[in-house]
């Protein structure tokens, strides 16, 4: 009978993590960051802040941007979820540099980018949410929180569509 070496899931082990080392190229989460960081411009939502000489300091929003739709990517849209995994996975802590907690403060850009950032595709997008990421129904209630988690998921669609064919797909 063969002999194998010991092994245990349920251990624990420390490990350096480079969070610039853990986006790699040619994956969705380094175009979603490459989009945020270099394409869309977030200066409607940083106009509102006003805590430059009282207050905390904010959580950045290219940050929770990243975040939302990374997490929307997976198919997770509970916000407990996402925090969860932001202590947990690798990658949202890549994402998020570790920063922390999901803000609520985003709605104002997803509104007023989504009706700005249309892409032009003639294809159906239904079947692709449902069945892709995920949407058999919507988790929130009221029109206008239903509006905005679909253009949520919109959003991943397009992003997704980036990343697999280029900016300048038509």
């Amino acid at each position: 009978m063969a002999t194998y070496k010991a092994y245990s899931y349920e251990q624990s082990k420390l490990i350096p993590i480079h969070f610039d080392s853990q986006i790699l190229p040619g994956t969705f989460e380094y175009t979603l960051s490459y989009l945020i960081d270099h394409e869309i411009d977030l200066s409607i939502v940083e106009n509102r802040y006003n805590n430059d000489e009282t207050g905390a300091p904010a959580y950045d929003p290219a940050i929770l941007l990243k975040i939302v739709l990374f997490a929307y990517s997976r198919g997770i849209v509970s916000s407990r979820k996402i925090a969860r995994c932001c202590k947990e996975n690798v990658v949202f802590m890549a994402l998020s540099a570790d920063t922390g907690p999901i803000s609520p403060q985003l709605r104002i850009l997803f509104l007023l980018w989504v009706t700005r950032q249309r892409l032009c595709s003639a294809e159906p997008v239904f079947a692709n949410i449902r069945n892709a990421l995920g949407l058999a129904r919507f988790t929130l209630r009221g029109k206008r929180k239903v509006d905005t988690q679909w253009k949520l998921y919109c959003i991943v669609h397009n992003l997704l569509k980036i990343h697999r064919f280029g900016p300048g797909f038509t």
